[in-house]
């Protein structure tokens, strides 16, 4: 699986952006998929997760009610629309997908990461 990312770039504080996460190759091994967060000096943490069918999703609760995580299965592309940002929120975004190995259990996959920059 190969996840690509894009949407990232510098905002203002209470403005929007939209992060896409483009998957390719072995999709249907894709059970869940996420995006996580990384500010500089702190570890990598999840920010929202979103199930195989878009029917479920997971959010962390510093961006509940700000963040909105989907997915289109035909397209293969996962999003992140991010409202009212904070500059809290100014990390490097990753897009992962967890793949199911049947009794060999899961693998996770990456992207390279989008910058994302809020001023205050």
């Amino acid at each position: 699986v190969q996840l690509v990312e894009s949407g990232g770039g510098l905002v203002q504080a209470g403005n929007s952006l939209k992060l896409s996460c483009a998957a390719s190759g072995s999709t249907f091994s894709i059970v869940t998929m996420g995006w996580y967060r990384q500010a500089p000096g702190k570890q990598r943490e999840v920010v929202a997760v979103i199930n195989s069918g878009g029917g479920m999703t997971n959010y962390a609760d510093s961006v509940k009610g700000r963040f909105t995580i989907s997915r289109d299965n035909a397209k293969n592309t996962m999003y992140l629309q991010m409202n009212s940002l904070s500059p809290e929120d100014t990390a490097v975004y990753y897009c992962n997908a967890r793949t199911s190995r049947g009794a060999l259990g899961f693998y996770d996959y990456w992207g390279q990461g989008t910058q994302v920059t809020v001023s205050s």
